[in-house]
């Protein structure tokens, strides 16, 4: 597909609309002066859980424990994760370590 240099130029203008418009808008609907509605602060306790956890889910959709690793890369690597994640509360070095911990241990499991 070949875009013309009008048509790049709109693309690039509707993804940025969208983008500002998706950034902004919960601040128009829900200033801080006014209460959100309930159904908002149900879904701000409740979504941030079911995403990490549909995250895991779909991490591990494809590990085959009958195959030699049998899944001890990423169950170390999940162990490693919740118990980093516990002491330091840290978001960033959770994810970094899990991950270095992960490709380290498939690097050195393989068989």
């Amino acid at each position: 597909m070949h875009l013309t240099g009008t048509e790049t130029v709109l693309m690039i203008l509707a993804i940025a609309a969208g983008t500002i418009i998706t950034r902004f808008l919960p601040f128009v609907m829900f200033p801080d002066s006014k209460r959100p509605p309930l159904v908002v602060e149900y879904l701000g306790r409740v979504l941030p859980p079911a995403m990490m956890g549909l995250l895991v889910v779909y991490c591990l959709r494809n590990v085959k424990v009958e195959v030699p690793s049998h899944g001890i890369p990423e169950l170390v690597s999940i162990v490693f994760i919740v118990l980093i994640h516990r002491w330091k509360s840290n978001v960033l070095l959770s994810i970094g370590g899990g991950t270095l911990l992960y490709m380290f241990l498939l690097r050195n499991m393989q068989m």
